[in-house]
């Protein structure tokens, strides 16, 4: 789906009066913005989608798309990149995943154990999520590509690290 595709269908669930009212633009601008920019497709504008994509091509830092995350009360893991297949490494993944649970209860059990839990350890726990999340999310995109090269990958590089 284009930019200007999604701003559209936006616009048919959301006042774009009041976006424009709440933003200071012209209620003409926003109607742009939910057309094709090109100037053979349509007469449209830029939209700040676009914007962000572009910021993001030029600096390549993913901390762009997390500040967003964050402020629509989200976060965001990057989808992982892999190509050939290794179903063998499919029980080393899963203990993995079972020992970052495992990790994670421990720094819950650990912060918890005075019944509050302080910004320090708010922070370990957040870490941790993530960690879960993003190994967990990593065999979810294997499995459902087929494609366990990157799981092949992170077990190689953690057997050199005990060695």
């Amino acid at each position: 789906m284009q930019s200007h595709e999604l701003l559209r269908e936006v616009w048919q669930s959301t006042s774009a009066k009041q976006v424009a009212a709440d933003l200071g633009l012209s209620l003409s601008m926003i109607y742009k913005w939910g057309e094709p920019a090109d100037a053979e497709a349509g007469s449209g504008a830029v939209n700040p989608l676009d914007r962000i994509e572009a910021l993001l091509g030029s600096t390549h830092d993913e901390r762009i798309v997390q500040w967003i995350c964050q402020r629509a009360g989200g976060f965001y893991i990057k989808n992982p990149k892999s190509t050939h297949p290794h179903p063998e490494y499919l029980i080393p993944a899963t203990n993995q995943i079972v020992q970052e649970f495992a990790d994670l209860l421990a720094v819950i059990a650990a912060a918890a154990a005075d019944n509050q839990i302080n910004a320090p350890e708010a922070t370990a726990i957040r870490a941790r999520w993530e960690d879960l999340k993003s190994v967990t999310e990593l065999f979810v995109r294997c499995c459902e590509e087929g494609n366990f090269r990157l799981l092949k990958e992170k077990a190689e590089g953690a057997s050199r690290l005990l060695s």
